[in-house]
């Protein structure tokens, strides 16, 4: 039987921040802000600490794990960089870029984070909280979105408690996370960079250095956030739509957004992607918490950060098990 936790939401500052890397180091689970999504994290280096991780998300055991680091000298440690990926690192790091390498043999690393794999998901991230523990602590903390798996991501503290309350022991409260959608995810073939996931950093950003990049094989789970279903809300999603009916709620995008729905929340009025994606699992959140039976959303361009929204949406749509 799982021991239910009491889950405390603290203000992030110093004493917190010294309050979560004790828990960390003794093995317990963490939520912290990050500028893309909160994390659950853990200790990548204590197997029981990662399986934690699994149990309180109930993630499946074959989805890697994203090990967040102080710099890229501690990822160097982990991982075996391709002179391509340490490019990247040296241009996007900190911040929302995780990069896919081979694991060192002798990383100090549970074998849970890699799920089976040869290679290790790493990232430094950027968020002034999620650096200041990772300085604090010393340690590389695994920590995939603070949710229970497949359900939408959680972009602020209370997103966090009302899903894994009794899951963790602490949620920092680093306040609403700023970029919305969860890191991009470059793996490598040979001195190709692969797109596993699109993210915070898009395709244009990234090619002036990596060059044209190649997809992903289907099928094969190299990283997190590949999963055909994920990120969902519990009504279900109708995408592109171009009408919508009084039952329903609406996820506009533009200055032009359909008349009818029930209750209707706009990504970006303007149009803008950066500010769209970071509203997107917010906003999904608010509309799905109304009861409305179907969630319209409206067209959003696949250029810039639209290429991510896009993304989580269509995995948000896509057939799944009925949550209970």
């Amino acid at each position: 039987m799982n021991t239910v936790l009491k889950t405390r939401v603290a203000a992030a500052n110093d004493t917190t921040i010294g309050e979560a890397a004790r828990i960390l180091k003794r093995g317990g689970l963490v939520a912290l802000p990050t500028e893309t999504v909160y994390g659950l994290g853990a200790n990548a280096g204590d197997d029981a600490a990662v399986a934690g991780i699994f149990a309180a998300k109930g993630r499946p055991k074959f989805n890697p794990l994203i090990v967040h680091v102080r710099d890229y000298a501690h990822a160097a440690e982990l991982g075996a960089f391709p002179s391509l990926a340490r490019d990247l690192a040296a241009q996007f790091w900190p911040g929302p870029l995780t990069l896919v390498v081979p694991r060192r043999e002798k990383a100090r690393l549970s074998l849970l984070v890699s799920a089976g794999l040869d290679t290790v998901a790493l990232r430094s991230p950027s968020h002034p909280v999620a650096e200041r523990l990772l300085q604090t602590c010393g340690l590389p903390i695994a920590a995939p979105s603070a949710n229970p798996s497949g359900l939408l991501s959680p972009t602020t503290a209370q997103a966090v408690a009302d899903g894994l309350s009794g899951q963790l022991e602490l949620v920092i409260d680093g306040g609403p996370c700023p970029v919305g959608v969860e890191s991009t995810v470059l793996g490598f073939d040979g001195e190709r960079a692969v797109l596993l996931r699109p993210g915070a950093i898009a395709r244009a950003e990234l090619e002036p250095i990596a060059g044209t990049l190649l997809t992903a094989k289907p099928g094969r789970v190299a990283s997190p956030g590949m999963l055909k279903s994920h990120y969902a809300p519990r009504a279900g999603l109708r995408l592109n739509a171009r009408s919508v009916s009084a039952d329903e709620g609406l996820l506009a995008f533009g200055p032009d957004a359909l008349p009818g729905a029930r209750v209707t929340r706009n990504l970006s009025s303007p149009g803008d992607t950066r500010e769209a994606a970071a509203n997107l699992f917010a906003m999904l959140r608010e509309l799905d918490a109304t009861g409305v039976r179907q969630i319209a959303v409206m067209p959003i361009p696949d250029h810039g950060l639209g290429e991510a929204i896009n993304d989580r949406l269509h995995r948000a749509a896509a057939p799944r098990e009925p949550v209970a």
